[in-house]
């Protein structure tokens, strides 16, 4: 049985959607994955698209989801929150799973000029990868971060 992992932020924009599409991309053939939103928006913030497609990962079709899209329907080995604020909102949904608190700052709310509001999201990608990489390598699946990986080549 594969193991499902759900990535929950508040709107489902840009946390838990990188979160989401990194740990697929590291280790789908391990886990299936799957991400929600307390809240969930309208749609991606355009640059966290453009910032997973730096990296391979084309986040076109990808959609903000609510968690009632899974509940009672999913059952969860892990819920990584990656926002304090859904921790808040959602304190005892997917009860049965592990919950495992990963806050990060939100690339939706960056402000600045383009170029400014590019370089955050590339930084919140990359600490997101970083820490799926970290706790891969805890569940004894060996990958490069994307750091890692730039600095080898």
């Amino acid at each position: 049985m594969t193991r499902k992992i759900l990535f929950l932020c508040t709107g489902n924009t840009a946390r838990s959607q990188m979160g989401e599409f990194i740990l697929r991309k590291r280790a789908g053939s391990h886990f299936e994955v799957y991400s929600a939103g307390a809240n969930p928006k309208e749609a991606v913030f355009p640059p966290v698209a453009e910032v997973m497609k730096e990296i391979g990962m084309d986040l076109t079709n990808a959609r903000p989801k609510g968690v009632e899209t899974f509940l009672g329907k999913v059952h969860f080995e892990k819920v990584f929150i990656v926002c304090a604020d859904a921790d808040k909102q959602c304190p005892h949904i997917f009860s049965a799973a592990q919950r495992v608190f990963w806050p990060f700052e939100d690339p939706a709310a960056a402000v600045g000029s383009r170029d400014e509001i590019l370089a955050f999201c590339r930084k919140v990608r990359d600490q997101i990868d970083r820490k799926i990489c970290e706790w891969l390598k805890e569940e004894g699946i060996e990958v490069q971060s994307i750091e890692e990986a730039s600095s080898n080549s």
